[in-house]
């Protein structure tokens, strides 16, 4: 076993680890990249998380340099495998919807599906080799031809983190042999590990000890080396039928026969899954489409045994069984130490090299890897391997899929009780449990593979064993934009797995699709902070939730039946949600279903009789007493005093002109500063309120009335008007500048 290395073997190993580059063919850069000496955001990883961070970045117009370890981006979605994505949310907004809709695209072209996984056609699946194409014409589009800097230095890592007091200030940068200094206004850790948090000299945790008394036996979830694997129908070519086992392949034999076997049983659609199952079950868990193939299939049963290509993400999780000096999971000394961490994925290597050989000779399936997958990568993981075996590697993921890694401590830590809390929002009965620092909405239950004992629970955040169960949430969450904040250092963001938040709370909150919203939230998060020339922990998260709402995010957990998405308020009125500014005519009262079951019969029934959906009273009018009350929230809000409002008249409604007047006045917008070359849309008038008008219109927060030329200054105010005026308001009040 890994434990028992000698440490000369070890330090081979750290070696080789250090210097692979070399053993492999260069990556495959931009044209004539230059690293430069400065950008506004560096991002750490090209993962999920920190590939969105910084597609949203370069879209707002700011400078980006990824330094991304492997050869791929995307991370455990692409780089890792695991392309079966895991979303119990039924909400797609965002990126993570341009990127859906983009695979779905692809695979519709060829007549194929992408609802080939989890034995269900619902479900959303793509090759790898596809997520990182995609995500490739993202980050090209993010360009704009040239407009805005996105650069990718690829096989590189960020080495140390240059900072001065507590502010960061750039980092070191380390490619190909080449050393980079390069100096930037933020840094966003998106690493698999959390590996820039130390750097930074930023507060951390590891498993369920914290930064500086990290302790190194403290545990953390199972890594899997995925495979992606294909029928080769008869004959597997000579190069991918390795002829003698691995050491070590009796105990991996043992192992595998107990998660699949040639006589195992069909799945049935009852979890837990009754095991062992056969291979066309196998297959079916997390099959892919196949693009190298004619044949079209799904994930419906009567399809299972014509899919062609699946991952390996099963029964290889490391350790997994048979666990590590007896215990469950992996110690954090695998994050923490080099030469452990190298030790630790050449031995989950491994055991997923001897399922391929399990596939081969004991289930006598012709399937092998992929080819068409991953091509000319050879981790420095496959140390020591005999040649044969060397040459199925090439064909395999560069990169393990990590599912814990360190988490930045901020002021405020997420929990699984507040994560259940949340997902409760509008639902048996119960009103608003929202975040209003909402920047995303995932959906998930709190998986850990490994490591889920009390001893391995973090006691003084409340957690346990059982809260796994007992915290289970019972629908979509929210995540709140806190946990990307470090509490001690300036400049410096998490994305990925790396949030402030609890061992059980990443357990929920680790996938690709949550981690790519974040990590979108992340990228705007920084570059707002750096165009207005604000602390990250001082930019109102409002404007954070604007620009993430512009971009098609969904942050509200409460939909309306009069205010469907296309609704040309539907942004404000989330935002009016998470704010409680007005309080609708009706809230939703959909039941608290299981996350996990997508055919669950009383959140069907809710769905048809429309109790999913709540009332607004987009067209009702506002009283001026209404129309206070929701002013003196909205300033509230913003920290801010707020004036003295009338309240003559209190049951009239309130008119255009006086509204515009009172925003003006409340979020003291006479000193905010419009965009560059905007000007009112409306034309002059000598009203009494006109001069708010000509102040508020450049500003953006008339535009609910901008395609009228006219103001009409004595018209009352509908709800849906008056929340949107609000909001906008609200995103235009000053901020000081750091």
């Amino acid at each position: 076993m890994v434990r028992s290395f000698s440490k000369i073997f070890a330090g081979a190993l750290l070696l080789l680890f250090v210097t692979a580059g070399s053993a492999c063919p260069a990556p495959r850069q931009r044209q004539g990249l230059r690293v430069r000496e400065n950008y506004d955001v560096v991002v750490a990883g090209g993962g999920m998380g920190g590939i969105a961070a910084a597609i949203q970045a370069a879209r707002l117009g700011v400078s980006v340099l990824v330094v991304e370890p492997s050869d791929w981006i995307g991370g455990q979605a692409t780089a890792a495998g695991v392309s079966t994505m895991d979303d119990m949310s039924r909400i797609k907004s965002g990126l993570y919807l341009e990127f859906f809709s983009r695979v779905k695209a692809y695979y519709e072209a060829r007549g194929k599906s992408v609802g080939t996984c989890y034995w269900d056609a619902r479900s959303v699946a793509f090759e790898p080799h596809v997520g990182q194409d995609v995500l490739l014409e993202l980050v090209d589009e993010a360009r704009g031809r040239g407009r805005n800097v996105l650069d990718i230095l690829r096989r590189a890592s960020v080495t140390a983190v240059h900072r001065e007091g507590k502010q960061v200030r750039g980092v070191t940068v380390q490619s190909a042999g080449e050393t980079y200094k390069v100096a930037c206004k933020v840094l966003i850790d998106a690493t698999e590990y959390g590996d820039v948090l130390p750097l930074a000299r930023a507060a951390y945790r590891a498993g369920n000890s914290s930064s500086p008394f990290i302790k190194p036996d403290a545990m953390i979830q199972n890594i899997t080396w995925v495979a992606v694997i294909r029928n080769y129908n008869g004959f597997i070519p000579s190069h991918l039928r390795p002829t003698a086992p691995l050491p070590g392949y009796d105990l991996a034999k043992r192992n595998y026969e107990s998660y699949v076997t040639k006589d195992g049983l069909d799945f049935k659609g009852v979890y837990p899954v009754q095991l062992p199952v056969n291979f066309v079950s196998h297959n079916a868990y997390r099959g892919l489409p196949d693009s190298t193939t004619y044949r079209i299939y799904d994930a419906s049963r009567q399809n299972w045994p014509y899919i062609s290509k699946t991952g390996v993400n099963w029964g290889n999780d490391y350790p997994g069984t048979y666990g590590w000096e007896g215990r469950s999971g992996l110690p954090v000394a695998y994050l923490e130490d080099p030469v452990l961490r190298l030790q630790v994925e050449r031995e989950a290597l491994i055991k997923t090299l001897h399922f391929i050989y399990y596939v081969q000779n004991e289930l006598g399936e012709n399937w092998s890897v992929a080819e068409d997958e991953y091509q000319n990568t050879l981790p420095a993981a496959a140390y020591g391997l005999p040649e044969e075996w060397r040459e199925i590697v090439r064909h395999m993921p560069p990169i393990p899929y990590v599912r814990e890694s360190r988490r930045v401590i901020g002021d405020y830590t997420l929990t699984s009780e507040e994560l259940l809390q949340n997902s409760l929002s509008y639902r048996d009965g119960q009103t608003s449990h929202e975040f209003s620092d909402a920047i995303a909405i995932g959906g998930y239950v709190l998986d850990l593979h490994g490591a889920g004992t009390d001893s391995d629970m973090e006691w003084q955040l409340n957690e346990r064993a059982a809260s796994i169960q007992l915290n289970r949430p019972r629908g979509p969450f929210q995540v709140p934009m806190r946990i990307l904040i470090p509490k001690d250092t300036e400049g410096l963001l998490a994305a990925e797995k790396n949030l402030s938040m609890s061992r059980l709370s990443a357990g929920a909150l680790r996938l690709q699709p949550i981690c790519m919203m974040t990590g979108q939230a992340a990228g705007a998060l920084a570059a707002l902070s750096v165009r207005d020339g604000v602390r990250l922990r001082d930019l109102p998260p409002i404007r954070v939730q604007w620009a993430l709402l512009n971009a098609g995010v969904a942050l509200s957990l409460c939909n309306y039946a009069d205010i469907p998405p296309e609704h040309p308020n539907n942004r404000s009125i989330q935002l009016s949600n998470l704010y409680g500014l007005i309080s609708p005519e009706k809230f939703p009262h959909a039941p608290s279903y299981n996350i996990s079951d997508l055919d669950d019969p009383v959140l069907a029934m809710a769905i048809i009789k429309g109790d999913d959906k709540g009332v607004f009273g987009a067209d009702r009018l506002v009283t001026r007493q209404e129309a206070v009350d929701m002013i003196e929230k909205g300033c509230s809000a913003m920290g801010l005093s707020g004036i003295a409002l009338p309240r003559d008249k209190s049951d009239m409604f309130i008119s255009r002109g006086d509204f515009a007047q009172w925003l003006c006045d409340a979020f003291s917008l006479s000193n905010a500063t419009p965009a560059r070359g905007s000007r009112t849309p409306f034309r002059a008038s000598r009203n009494r309120n006109a001069p708010a008008v000509e102040v508020l219109g450049p500003l953006g927060v008339l535009d609910v009335y901008g395609k009228d030329p006219e103001f009409r200054f004595g018209r009352p105010v509908s709800r849906a008007e008056a929340a949107d005026m609000l909001v906008r308001a609200m995103v235009a009040t000053p901020v000081p500048s750091a």
